[in-house]
């Protein structure tokens, strides 16, 4: 089966964040037994009432963590104000998601990708995509609208996985001298493509499907297609499966 449910994105907590405090600093006694409980203390920040707040990482969620004034107990959760303002939410907006987006945006832009679409678009979406998928395929078509029109550039983070010769095909579409034009002709042929496997393939290619495979895992991506987007707060988001109309408007933007 390669359509799995739609998953958090927040579901992964495997990759470190940067900027987190200063290694010289001593953490309250509450804090560090927080962290010993396996929360990465990513940043601090004012709080009202006399309390210290933490941003923190854990089980792949945000958290603030609020020390009290004797800076011997910790309260854990969202702090509201008198007229129902949930104070936490700016805080680990700056301090855990924006770095996160910021920091997996970067590797992906790194990852072995084959571009679809104009290189100037306003929008970029990866996807993970094995060559045999036929929720990739489905993908591809629902998108042409936006990457005709300029408005979107796909970048297909080649994988294979699901068939035996699905390495051979995604190393044939990277190896290819055009790999838009081989991806392009692959995908619009669908079922009737005729794209053969290579039978071997050379070490860079081999290490670069490698390398996007373990990206994929390290993300918490569970089925092909596997899409990552930047919603309209910069937040990265995950789509896993061939996305129903609703996701595919949050995905692409507006016509």
């Amino acid at each position: 089966m390669m359509r799995f449910t739609r998953a958090p994105l927040l579901a992964i907590g495997l990759l470190a964040l940067p900027g987190g405090l200063p290694l010289a600093e001593e953490l309250p006694a509450p804090i560090k037994a927080i962290q010993a409980r396996g929360a990465e203390i990513v940043g601090r920040f004012g709080a009202p009432g006399g309390l210290q707040g933490y941003a923190a990482f854990y089980n792949g969620q945000a958290i603030a963590l609020y020390l009290t004034a004797d800076g011997q107990h910790v309260l854990l959760g969202n702090l509201f104000d008198a007229q129902g303002e949930n104070l936490s939410r700016a805080p680990l907006e700056k301090l855990v998601y924006e770095p996160m987006a910021k920091e997996m945006w970067n590797r992906l832009e790194k990852t072995g990708w084959i571009a679809d679409g104009k290189a100037g678009a306003p929008r970029i979406v990866y996807l993970f995509s094995d060559p045999n998928c036929p929720y990739c395929n489905r993908f591809w078509q629902q998108a042409r609208p936006w990457v005709e029109a300029g408005k979107v550039q796909l970048r297909h983070i080649m994988v294979g996985m699901l068939q035996e010769d699905s390495p051979g095909k995604a190393a044939a579409l990277l190896a290819a001298p055009h790999p838009e034009a081989a991806l392009a002709a692959h995908e619009a042929a669908g079922k009737a493509s005729t794209l053969a496997p290579l039978e071997t393939i050379p070490p860079a290619v081999k290490k670069q499907l490698d390398d996007n495979l373990t990206m994929m895992d390290q993300l918490g991506a569970m089925a092909t297609p596997a899409v990552f987007y930047l919603d309209e707060k910069g937040r990265l988001q995950q789509q896993q499966g061939a996305p129903g109309p609703d996701e595919l408007a949050k995905i692409m933007g507006p016509q």
